[in-house]
């Protein structure tokens, strides 16, 4: 009996043993890949992928349709909606961008559009960039028409992303 209890306690240092290896490796191959290339990413092939591994910040904007006179319940609702709907887009399409805007804190900035016109022209442009963005479209049950298009999320480095919506003012 005494032989068992032993052997467990060592199987169970060894596992923690090994969870502290793969844990402490993983950061130190982060950290260098990331020093690696951050002095030349490239965002033709891989997109927003290639863009993760340079060490800057990254922000998600949020680009609310000013039009549309939602009130701010509403525009909050929209806004979650927005972010999540990009979230749930990139969480297997682009992971090294999700946690790169993670580990900048997750900023977002909430800014306003006058109209849907301008809105497809910002993603059209967001989309050259090869920069991810989603348009939330509104079901039309309380305040608004069904299917308007209320909310566009952009994420990314943050002076490729304040390219596209630099000239926006805050909600």
């Amino acid at each position: 009996m005494d032989l068992s209890w032993i052997s467990a306690l060592l199987v169970g240092a060894g596992c923690l043993a090994l969870g502290y290896l793969i844990g402490t490796r993983r950061h130190t191959r982060f950290l260098a890949c990331a020093r690696k290339n951050a002095a030349s990413a490239v965002a033709e092939s891989h997109g927003i992928e290639k863009l993760a591994d340079i060490l800057e910040d990254f922000k998600m904007v949020l680009v609310v349709r000013n039009d549309l006179k939602m009130g701010k319940g509403k525009i909050a609702a929209q806004c979650s909606h927005a972010t999540l709907g990009l979230y749930k887009k990139l969480h297997h399409k682009a992971p090294k961008a999700l946690n790169r805007w993670e580990m900048c804190g997750q900023v977002k900035v909430v800014l306003k559009i006058e109209s849907e016109e301008e809105l497809l022209v910002l993603q059209k442009r967001a989309k050259s960039l090869k920069l991810p963005t989603h348009i939330t479209v509104d079901a039309g049950r309380t305040q608004i028409a069904p299917n308007s298009r209320t909310v566009m999320t952009i994420l990314g480095p943050a002076d490729l992303v304040d390219d596209v919506t630099g000239g926006l003012k805050l909600l």
